[in-house]
């Protein structure tokens, strides 16, 4: 006869800090302007990064990296810069109505003199080898807004325990506030592939979760006890001598 193994796991949620914008300006600013980067483009040499349009100047009269001194090319260091759209993405994300208050000034330059304004480049799928188009990614944080709850799962306990079962490969995760203790148990079960011999208990503070209770009734009943600063859902396998 088979001995049923209890697993039991320790949920709490993520508390979302402010961050200070002036902390990400030593990494979002170009050394050259003084500004946030527009048009973020990085130096392959050495991997710095600065405004496109800086950096070109720049290289008008010099090859060497304004930052490092390091060579970029002989005779031609516009070869070894590339676009980082990545970067930019996260600019514009971070600073706010930056990207619209340059889009408002290249207008303003073109129609001032009478020039025709620039359609923006349609972005080229990549072809892979086989000749199909490989689908393009798109730009960065963008997070549907139905994920409102966001989740640590850390597994903790003794080696012992540790090593009986998979660990889980990414401790971050984003969820629904519509999401059940059900579907945290179900995803715990998959990524961490516990049997049907296994009892999952979900434990948060004092309280042992229902299936039927949905996250942001748990957060809402049980309140600043069941957020952690910094560490989210924090899920921990107890070795209760049954496993």
């Amino acid at each position: 006869m088979y001995k049923l193994k209890r697993v039991s796991f320790i949920l709490s949620f993520t508390f979302q800090c402010l961050v200070n914008l002036a902390d990400l300006n030593p990494y979002i600013l170009c050394s050259i302007c003084k500004g946030y980067f527009v048009d973020a483009t990085t130096i392959t040499e050495c991997l710095h990064t600065f405004c496109k349009s800086c950096i070109v100047k720049h290289f008008y009269y010099s090859n060497r990296c304004p930052k490092c001194n390091v060579v970029v090319h002989q005779t031609q260091p516009l070869y070894n810069i590339r676009l980082d759209r990545q970067l930019q993405d996260i600019v514009y994300k971070l600073v706010l109505n930056l990207e619209e208050r340059e889009k408002k000034q290249m207008y303003d330059f073109y129609r001032e003199r009478g020039l025709e304004i620039p359609k923006p480049a349609a972005p080229q799928p990549n072809i892979t080898n086989r000749g199909r188009p490989r689908k393009l990614l798109g730009p960065v944080f963008r997070i549907p807004p139905e994920l409102d709850v966001s989740l640590l799962l850390e597994f903790m306990g003794s080696v012992n325990i540790l090593l009986k079962f998979k660990p889980l490969e990414k401790k971050f995760v984003r969820v629904s506030g519509e999401a059940t203790i059900g579907h945290v148990e179900k995803f715990l079960r998959r990524k961490m592939e516990l049997t049907a011999m296994c009892q999952v208990d979900i434990i948060c503070g004092d309280h042992m979760l229902e299936h039927y209770q949905t996250l942001r009734e748990i957060l809402s009943a049980i309140g600043k006890s069941a957020v952690q600063v910094f560490s989210g859902s924090c899920t921990r396998l107890i070795d209760t001598n049954e496993c």
